[in-house]
């Protein structure tokens, strides 16, 4: 028995913090917080910290393995005559690591609280049950040992899904002759192996910079304390969800419901930016409001596994609206998407793929990848660039969003430094600015004239609160009037976007109605990017 639970504990995952449950009393010298972070006996402590340090220079010499390589075949290296003392080595090594790990798992065994730990892992890895999950969430340990709380196949018929799961809005490809594929096909396939190179080596590393490793080691306390601060403040509850490629999704729901505020009944699904971690990320913001809110890590980030490509997001997107839907058992109409920066693209995909979702808000999004691929690399590369993120990163957000109907609110920050392609002090290089354009050119063509388009770049152009104002009041805007065409329109149409409203207007009316419409569908929040978001500027976006 005693031999069986050493093996337990040397396999066992690394507790990080104990979380006190609701219901216990707080033991005296803990009075004040209801958890606390786990302490290790001296052996546990330390062989931990080597197999730490391992682990990190095998991650750092994973990163660098293309110069290691090229530098020791450059010297020479690269020869059974200089392998055989090498492996010898590394062979020796690994047996120290083992010998360390199985020391770590001696101390682990002769700590009382990790004991219990495992033995609570091993009740509810047997069975499943709310009160064995209950008892498994007042611990905080590595994420790849907890149990499946959802899987999409719970509720989706896995024959209607294609081999690489949930559909994706993709470019309409040319047509082309047989004969004339095949040859362009020949002809570009060096450009395809390279560009398949480059999007699973630097590229995808360099678009999602919070699925590397060693940045997420250097986080690894400010996400634990925010981990810590969701579950104990705010009584948050993680679980782990299946999506339809087998990628595990780490998130964290945060009920409302029971509370007596007006937004506890709407459910806020946070989509986190591309170094951005629901701990420590954009959930702060619903949360103050007293919305329910459910925050989940992208694929490859801190909890959750695999690769942040566009299929894999869309995947994982899909599980956690299935998750609230079918588990938490929120309507879609009661759900409002939320999304910061490179979130814009997963939020986007949701609301087109469930148009009954409630509204859409989008914080420093932009309209598509590419325009932000090429500013930060040589124009030479413009072709190789421009086919990569087509073909394996096309964060498409404008086409997709333009396939919703319901409310949408686009913030943009005045000062951002990421989404533009020149500099924060250019605002007319904001990215943001072309995913209002495109959607108000798609919801409402006859008011999108030249001159309509051109009023609205004019009110764009302004940096300030004051400038805004001075541009909107040379126009003329009368928002009376504005709401009452609309209004008028919907009632006699009462059709899908885009509507025809605009057409028989003259041009000052057309001008009054897209700057009135850019206000309603656009908000300026004077900040840089990273700046988290206050409650203040998260509104309900605006509809008839």
């Amino acid at each position: 028995m005693a031999g069986w639970m050493w093996f337990r504990c040397f396999w066992g995952p690394h507790l990080q913090r104990v979380h006190r449950s609701q219901e216990e009393s707080r033991p005296e010298g803990r009075a004040g917080r209801r958890g606390w972070t786990y302490q290790p006996r001296s052996l546990e402590k330390h062989t931990d910290s080597i197999l730490g340090w391992a682990s990190a220079l095998w991650s750092l010499s994973y990163y660098s393995s293309p110069l290691l390589l090229c530098y020791l075949y450059r010297k020479g290296y690269i020869c059974s005559s200089k392998l055989v003392p090498v492996s010898q080595y590394v062979g020796t090594v690994m047996v120290c690591l083992l010998g360390v790990a199985c020391l770590r798992g001696w101390g682990r065994w002769r700590n009382s609280e990790y004991q219990q730990f495992i033995s609570i892992l091993e009740e509810t890895r047997k069975n499943h049950t709310p009160s064995s999950k209950k008892k498994l969430a007042c611990y905080d340990f590595d994420f790849s040992h907890w149990p499946a709380d959802f899987s999409w196949e719970e509720v989706s018929n896995p024959k209607l899904l294609s081999k690489a799961g949930v559909s994706l809005l993709k470019p309409e490809p040319k047509l082309r002759g047989a004969a004339e594929s095949v040859l362009n096909s020949l002809r570009t396939l060096p450009c395809h192996i390279v560009s398949f190179l480059i999007a699973h080596s630097f590229g995808r590393r360099m678009l999602y910079p919070g699925s590397v490793y060693l940045l997420q080691r250097a986080m690894r306390p400010m996400l634990q304390q925010g981990q810590a601060r969701l579950i104990e403040e705010c009584e948050g509850q993680r679980n782990k969800l299946v999506a339809c490629d087998g990628n595990e999704i780490d998130t964290m729901f945060v009920d409302r419901r029971r509370d007596e505020g007006l937004h506890g009944q709407t459910l806020v699904i946070c989509c986190e930016g591309n170094a951005g971690f629901y701990e420590v990320g954009c959930m702060n913001t619903p949360l103050e409001g007293g919305y329910s809110v459910l925050g989940w890590n992208h694929p490859g980030f801190a909890g959750s596994t695999g690769v942040p490509f566009p299929q894999n997001e869309a995947n994982a997107m899909d599980v956690v609206i299935q998750f609230a839907v079918h588990k938490l058992g929120f309507q879609l109409g009661d759900i409002v998407v939320y999304a910061w920066s490179i979130g814009g693209f997963t939020a986007s995909w949701a609301v087109m793929s469930y148009p009954e979702i409630q509204a859409l808000v989008l914080d420093a999004s932009f309209d598509d990848l590419l325009p932000l691929a090429l500013k930060v690399m040589p124009d030479s590369w413009r072709p190789l660039v421009t086919h990569t993120v087509r073909q394996y990163m096309n964060l498409n957000s404008a086409d997709q969003l333009c396939k919703y109907q319901g409310p949408v609110l686009l913030i943009r920050r005045t000062k951002d430094e990421i989404i533009t392609t020149t500099g924060p002090e250019d605002i007319m290089s904001n990215r943001g600015n072309n995913l209002l354009l495109k959607l108000l050119q798609f919801r409402y063509p006859k008011v999108m004239t030249d001159d309509g388009v051109r009023a609205i770049r004019a009110w764009l152009a302004a940096s300030n609160h004051i400038d805004e104002a001075a541009v909107y009041s040379s126009y003329e805007v009368d928002d009376d009037w504005c709401v009452s065409v609309l209004q008028s329109y919907k009632t006699e149409r009462d059709v899908f976007f885009p509507w025809s409203v605009g057409e028989d207007m003259t041009l000052e009316g057309r001008r009054q109605l897209a700057l009135f419409l850019a206000r309603k569908y656009m908000r300026n929040f004077d900040s840089t990017h990273c700046t988290p978001l206050p409650y203040s500027e998260f509104v309900a976006p605006w509809g008839l």
